[in-house]
């Protein structure tokens, strides 16, 4: 028996090594981040909701009209989001990976950021004219605009221009976008097939524009490959919603 064996001393082990999610345990993640947004978003509304005045007494058509309005979608929203990340989080440390390495979460260039923002302008361009040739409305209910004063406005804003880029961008063009492009699908495959979630997402909306949800979403992704850098994907995505909250210009 060797001198080691007699000291009793165990053979050091090496942690395991770092890895990358395959294609059905980035899914599966995916479900459970976006799942528990939603639950999570749910909760929020039905808790502000029901310590409003006269709710008591609203119809149950009445009551889910109000429950959609942007008011109450905005700070449910903020809420949610985080949540939805921080199921990124566990799944990224349990593979041994760093959060900001695994998402690229990369800062990028003034010219990658300047050619981003020319290319998602001329995109939406395309997508106002073919929409005004075609006489198709956005499909946005008209409900989750009515805001009610300045604060309804600016916490909506910030939904909606901040916190949701933030989280679909971690999410789809992350998280989604790391496991896939590794899998059998590639680079290319993974940008057309998170593209195509992205739009599916995307349900407060007619296949039109969803259409053209899907087209943004291939720009966001080869963006996303191209530079290495999730973080131009979220300013692009933000300058997105910023631009189409502006023209549609909420009620108040």
């Amino acid at each position: 028996m060797s001198n080691f064996e007699n000291t009793g001393a165990r053979i050091p082990t090496s942690p395991p090594p770092p890895r990358t999610w395959d294609f059905a345990g980035t899914a599966f993640v995916v479900l459970i981040a976006y799942a528990i947004y939603l639950m999570a978003g749910g909760f929020a509304v039905a808790f502000i909701v029901a310590l409003q005045d006269g709710v008591a007494t609203m119809s149950p058509a009445q009551f889910q009209d109000f429950a959609a309005q942007g008011r109450w979608q905005g700070p449910a929203i903020i809420i949610a989001s985080p949540l939805a990340i921080a199921v990124l989080w566990i799944a990224i440390r349990t593979a041994g990976r760093g959060f900001a390495e695994y998402l690229a979460l990369n800062w990028p260039s003034r010219n990658e950021v300047v050619h981003a923002l020319v290319v998602t302008a001329i995109i939406m361009v395309a997508e106002s004219l073919s929409g005004f040739l075609v006489g198709s409305e956005d499909g946005t209910p008209g409900s989750f605009l009515i805001v009610k004063g300045p604060s309804g406005l600016l916490t909506l804003l910030v939904a909606v221009c901040i916190a949701v880029p933030i989280m679909e961008e971690f999410v789809v063009r992350g998280f989604m976008f790391r496991g896939w492009s590794q899998s059998f699908l590639g680079p290319t495959g993974a940008i057309v097939l998170t593209s195509i979630v992205w739009a599916m997402m995307h349900t407060q909306y007619d296949w039109f524009w969803r259409f053209w949800i899907f087209v943004s979403g291939l720009a966001l992704g080869h963006f996303r490959w191209r530079s290495n850098s999730t973080w131009l994907t979220v300013i692009v995505h933000s300058a997105m919603n910023m631009v189409c909250f502006l023209v549609r210009g909420p009620y108040t």
